[in-house]
């Protein structure tokens, strides 16, 4: 059995190259706890938000990022019931998945069924739940209805197409012409990446019954405006705001000024829920391996790169044109 393991450890905020490449120890699992051998870990624009040092969730520096993993149980603490040996399961770990083990709480890993794909499975943790969780928990989204996705493209735009597709929603989606055609085979109508509020209209004039929003800043405020009264506007991400006061501004928008205009807005975070109680996390994700197995939603995987690389995935993540999500795998 080895006495240590590697891991990637974010040392300090900035670019990529603060991902330093470390040898820790291998720790037993306490009471309560497992240790889990990692098979895969994603890598999202929220790694790169706690790289930057904008992240309220993140651990004191220096620590392992990654932010959902999948892998096997390799050692079973004290008191620890309903695992066995060599079972995978996956957790939303918000940090620590960029390294070959993981010992956490036994509470916050999930069984993964045997007949899913392990990279699919890891895109679908943080990507899939925030938004089915954004269109059934705080839209509460029906068929027949018609949304407005921003920054389509990414991981977390694609999840959002595909569940309201399956949800028998009308998608149009926001992304860069090279993008279309994806976002067409994925059944949405796309329309440039800067929303306009003319480009939405001449396609739902009446304005769109909800709007998803991972971007912020003017993004969120075209979301607001192209809103029905009465609709929902959930902003979910911070891709387009890099300052204290744009994200104070975006909260201005969110809690203010669209409620004034007669949206139901609020903020979404997964991880401010998951914090508060896990529960719907733990309700919802299986709800979203059923979708994946009845092959009603299928993440895009857009590059897979070994473990170790997870500064090389950072540097690629951050200079776009890859429609999907990053996987890094053991």
């Amino acid at each position: 059995m080895p006495t240590t393991y590697r891991a990637t450890l974010l040392t300090k905020k900035g670019e990529p190259e603060v991902l330093v490449p470390v040898l820790l120890p291998l720790l037993e699992p306490g009471p309560g706890e497992l240790r889990v051998k990692i098979l895969a870990t994603g890598v999202g624009a929220t790694d790169v938000t706690m790289r930057r040092g904008r992240y309220p969730y993140a651990p004191k520096l220096p620590f392992v990022p990654g932010y959902e993993s999948v892998g096997t149980v390799d050692a079973i603490g004290p008191g620890v019931t309903g695992f066995r040996l060599g079972q995978r399961v996956c957790a939303l770990l918000v940090h620590g998945g960029y390294a070959e083990y993981v010992v956490r709480r036994a509470s916050d890993w999930l069984a993964v069924p045997d007949d899913l794909d392990t990279a699919e499975v890891v895109a679908t943790i943080l990507n899939y739940v925030t938004a089915y969780q954004a269109i059934h928990r705080v839209a509460k989204l029906g068929p027949g209805t018609t949304a407005l996705v921003t920054a389509a493209a990414g991981g977390a735009g694609q999840a959002f197409v595909q569940l309201l597709r399956a949800q028998g929603v009308r998608v149009i989606a926001a992304a860069s012409p090279r993008s279309h055609a994806l976002l067409r085979s994925l059944g949405a109508e796309p329309i440039e990446r800067q929303v306009s509020v003319e480009r939405v209209h001449a396609l739902a004039p009446g304005g769109v019954d909800a709007a998803f929003d991972g971007v912020g800043g003017a993004a969120l405020r075209t979301c607001i405006a192209v809103t029905r009264r009465g609709g929902a506007v959930v902003w979910y991400g911070f891709m387009g705001v890099s300052t204290l006061p744009g994200i104070l501004r975006n909260v201005l928008d969110t809690f203010v000024f669209a409620r004034l205009r007669g949206r139901r807005a609020a903020f979404y975070g997964i991880t401010a829920l998951y914090r508060k109680d896990p529960a719907p996390f733990r309700a919802d994700l299986p709800a979203v391996f059923e979708l994946l197995r009845a092959k009603k939603i299928a993440p895009r995987i857009a590059l897979r790169l070994p473990l170790a690389e997870a500064r090389e995935a950072n540097i690629r993540l951050e200079a776009g044109s890859l429609d999907g999500k990053i996987v890094l795998l053991a």
